[in-house]
């Protein structure tokens, strides 16, 4: 079994900058690949990565902010999938705690990275305000 001490381990070993949050949870804070929020949380028995891409803006188009989130966890997203929490659209990853690698966990931070920053474009026109309803 991975103890906080293992993937702290594996933070150092990338070269990352980090916080550690709170018991088990650290902030991954890769100014290369402008990502300041990926969070690792290892709560036995998985290791959870999360990281927001955007608060959902009042009035935009989430019918078509939630198709091509779809179609992104359907065909693009190597590790982990899009989702909401709340009132924002979130990147996660689950990996099992007991038998995690090193090449595992960076594939993880990687693909995480990778994906939000490459699909941030094609996201951010449904994240805007539609337009105004006429009085």
């Amino acid at each position: 079994m991975k103890t906080g001490q293992d993937i702290e381990g594996y933070l150092i070993r990338m070269g990352v900058s980090y916080d550690e949050l709170g018991a088990d949870t650290w902030m991954i804070r890769d100014s290369e690949e402008h990502v300041e929020n990926l969070v690792v949380t290892l709560n036995d028995p998985v290791v959870l990565f999360s990281v927001k891409l955007a608060d959902i803006p009042e009035g935009c188009d989430r019918l078509h902010l939630y198709e091509e989130l779809l179609r992104l966890n359907a065909a693009e997203m190597v590790h982990g999938a899009y989702g909401l929490d709340g009132n924002s659209v979130v990147a996660t990853d689950t990996l099992q705690a007991e038998n995690l690698d090193f090449n595992e966990f960076q594939a993880s931070v990687d693909a995480l990275n990778l994906s939000i920053t490459a699909h941030y474009r094609r996201l951010a026109p449904f994240l805007t305000r539609g337009p105004k309803a006429k009085a």
